[in-house]
């Protein structure tokens, strides 16, 4: 099986100006800072990003806002971004807030293919704003339509050179409903392995559905010989 396993100049090359992406970050933690940092030099305009807040000032998509270099973000919460909130007051950043479940939910159904979700959660509420309402056995639902992206940018602890990804504890977040959700997947991962060093029980993400693994700047102790081997040809040195 070929290896997924790129560099940062052949990612890079995947993103341009008014994509949709999806950060799989958990209000800053477990981001790929290393990919992020580097769209802060590229200096892409016009994100529309999902993700599951809007991070803080100087983490996660954080700094993207930070840099006004996203203009919509559908979110379940931006508490922890006072940035997000001024630009969101001052017209600078268009927010669309979804309840947590569903906002999960929406991305799920983005990645089976399904037409939504019917939810109680928001009837009554701003939330119910231009949206469908149903009623069944007397219940009111809303249908809350899914989400999918140009790319879903997520972190890993752990993958194998043919994308399959492994996450440590709450660090898979939203992650793995993510990577369904999007033409592109891109995983930054601290530690690659060979090809069936990961059991069964440690894949979250299967290899078919990740695109790109990029292995974070200095964690090399965690590299395979065949990455070490790869980045060291690349880097002019001896196999």
């Amino acid at each position: 099986m070929l290896s997924k396993v790129v560099t940062m100049e052949e990612i890079l090359e995947k993103f341009h100006d008014n994509q949709t992406i999806m950060f799989g970050d958990w209000h800053g933690e477990f981001a790929a800072d290393d990919i992020i940092d580097r769209l802060l030099e590229k200096n892409i305009k016009g994100i529309d990003a999902i993700a599951v807040s809007a991070g803080m000032p100087d983490q996660g998509v954080g700094k993207l806002i930070k840099a006004k270099m996203v203009k919509s973000l559908i979110t379940t919460h931006i508490a922890y971004n006072p940035i997000a909130r001024d630009q969101m007051f001052a017209g600078e950043l268009d927010i669309e807030f979804s309840p947590q479940g569903t906002f999960s939910e929406r991305i799920r159904c983005g990645g089976f293919g399904l037409g939504g979700c019917l939810t109680p959660t928001g009837v009554g509420t701003d939330v119910e704003k231009g949206k469908q309402k149903l009623t069944i056995n007397g219940k009111e639902y809303l249908l809350e339509l899914p989400l999918r992206a140009d790319i879903a940018l997520i972190k890993a602890s752990k993958a194998d050179t043919a994308g399959n990804l492994s996450f440590r504890m709450n660090s898979r977040a939203i992650c793995s409903n993510m990577a369904f959700a999007a033409d592109l997947v891109i995983a930054e991962v601290e530690e690659l392995v060979e090809l069936g060093e990961l059991g069964p029980e440690e894949i979250q993400v299967p290899a078919p559905v990740v695109d790109m693994v990029y292995v974070r700047t200095g964690e090399t102790r965690h590299m395979c010989p065949m990455w070490q081997r790869l980045k060291a040809k690349a880097e002019g040195g001896k196999e």
